[in-house]
């Protein structure tokens, strides 16, 4: 069972400098009061995001990041993490990056919602949470959290369960497109032509793996 911990959302405000420029960005999200929230095709409501070009689009509408990892987390970083620790917009609890199928579709409230794709962290993520090699250790460890593209926009609860409607005849994970792109593992990358069939997959997801796929062959030959 799926369960909603929290719905997270916020608006561009400074994160610090980088490079003596300074940085905004949306990650430092917070719980959203009240019972429930609008999800459009795009994103929830009062949600923006601080850089359009990497991070918008109808693949991009909703993070997802699981509760279930935040004891490993705290064991391995030292301190506690709360929810919206990594930027995201939906804690939820009852799915981690293995058990979620790229394609599954699920109802939230009134809204219908499909796995798009892992993520890939930017250096934001280490000025969010303050640990500096914070974007390396989410790569490796591959509890990279996902994102939900809206099928069906509608009023979504704060609290409570998401039903899942149907299950990707595919069955390939959220871990398994996160693997394919980052690991050198040709077990791994064998998995890539198997990936880029799955219609439910991103494009843009697609195009990094068809690059990866392309520098694997080359190293080969």
């Amino acid at each position: 069972m799926l369960r909603v911990v929290s719905v997270n959302v916020a608006t561009p405000s400074l994160l610090g400098e980088r490079r003596g420029r300074p940085v905004y960005s949306a990650i430092a999200k917070q719980p959203v009061a009240g019972d429930s929230v609008w999800l459009g095709v795009g994103n929830l409501a009062g949600d923006q995001q601080g850089d359009p070009r990497a991070h918008h689009g109808p693949d991009h509408a909703v993070y997802c990041y699981s509760s279930d990892h935040v004891d490993a987390w705290s064991r391995e970083v030292g301190r506690p993490f709360a929810p919206a620790g990594f930027g995201e917009n939906l804690t939820l609890s009852g799915a981690t990056e293995d058990t979620a199928w790229i394609g599954d579709v699920w109802r939230w409230g009134d809204a219908v919602v499909q796995v798009a794709q892992p993520r890939y962290p930017c250096f934001k993520l280490a000025m969010h949470t303050g640990v500096a090699d914070m974007e390396q250790r989410l790569i490796a460890s591959g509890r990279s959290g996902w994102y939900l593209r809206v099928l069906q926009a509608g009023e979504v609860p704060v609290r409570g369960e998401i039903v899942v409607e149907d299950r990707d005849a595919a069955r390939l994970s959220v871990l398994d497109a996160h693997r394919a792109f980052s690991s050198d593992d040709p077990a791994h990358i064998a998995r890539i032509p198997a990936l880029l069939e799955v219609p439910a997959l991103a494009e843009g997801w697609k195009r990094m793996l068809r690059r990866r796929l392309q520098i694997a062959e080359n190293r080969a030959s």
